[in-house]
């Protein structure tokens, strides 16, 4: 292999050349050192400004959370004072059910009207008709009375004092409900939430709009099964609506 005239193949002193001019340009190069003293402050230094800065980044919050501790502080502000928590209105939505709790008036007192396009329907022909499995709790049989309304959005069973509301719980908000204290309480055993004080209770359409048929709900379960969210009314005892809900197939 021929040699270049930097030596820089085959050559065996190649290293050794380039080892000598490195060292002379170092030479050339020199800077005076800085004396320990400073060395060790400025590493000291370097140091705490990059503990300063993981810190500030550790500990940046982000936009979501930064947005939630400004409402956790508003409502401890607001709730501090009578005027504040007069001011302050909750809303929970969940499976297709809207809850503002705070807010409410009066309990509607006109008797309830039907829901949109509403017709009686054997519980077969409900099956046939809309788009999301429709499922009956074995603790109460078969229901006595079956509606659909709003175009299949809704099916309603019904058995003396109870009513059961079923509907696609991935849509947009079907239900809107007003409460007055205290919050609903949150049911683990079927991941849904207990309404234990009669309520004002509205229909919104599928086209959107103003809630509709507004009418007083008594203690009312709410639940998903599946895709399907449920709203269970009659029962006055959360352990009685737990077990009807948990029987559903």
């Amino acid at each position: 292999m021929s040699t270049s005239d930097d030596g820089r193949f085959g050559d065996p002193e190649a290293p050794r050349s380039l080892e000598a001019r490195l060292r002379a340009l170092g030479e050339e190069l020199a800077v005076p050192a800085p004396p320990p003293a400073d060395v060790a402050r400025a590493v000291r230094a370097r140091l705490q400004d990059g503990r300063a800065a993981r810190s500030r980044a550790r500990w940046r919050p982000s936009p979501r959370v930064a947005a939630a501790v400004v409402a956790a502080l508003m409502a401890v502000l607001l709730g501090a004072t009578p005027q504040g928590r007069a001011a302050v209105v909750s809303v929970l939505r969940f499976a297709g059910v809207e809850i503002d709790v705070g807010g409410a008036g009066p309990l509607p007192t006109r008797a309830p009207g039907p829901l949109p396009s509403e017709r009686r329907v054997t519980l077969e022909e409900a099956r046939r008709t809309v788009r999301f499995p429709i499922v009956v709790p074995a603790v109460l049989g078969e229901p006595v009375d079956v509606r659909i309304a709003d175009g299949g959005r809704v099916v309603t069973l019904r058995w003396p004092g109870i009513r059961l509301d079923e509907f696609d719980g991935t849509l947009g908000v079907v239900w809107h409900k007003e409460l007055g204290g205290p919050w609903p309480e949150q049911v683990s055993a079927v991941g849904g939430w207990w309404i234990r004080q009669p309520h004002g209770v509205s229909y919104v359409p599928s086209g959107g709009g103003t809630p509709r048929e507004e009418r007083a709900a008594g203690p009312t379960l709410i639940w998903q099964h599946g895709l399907v969210g449920l709203r269970l009314e009659g029962p006055d005892d959360r352990a009685e609506a737990v077990r009807i809900a948990l029987s559903v197939r």
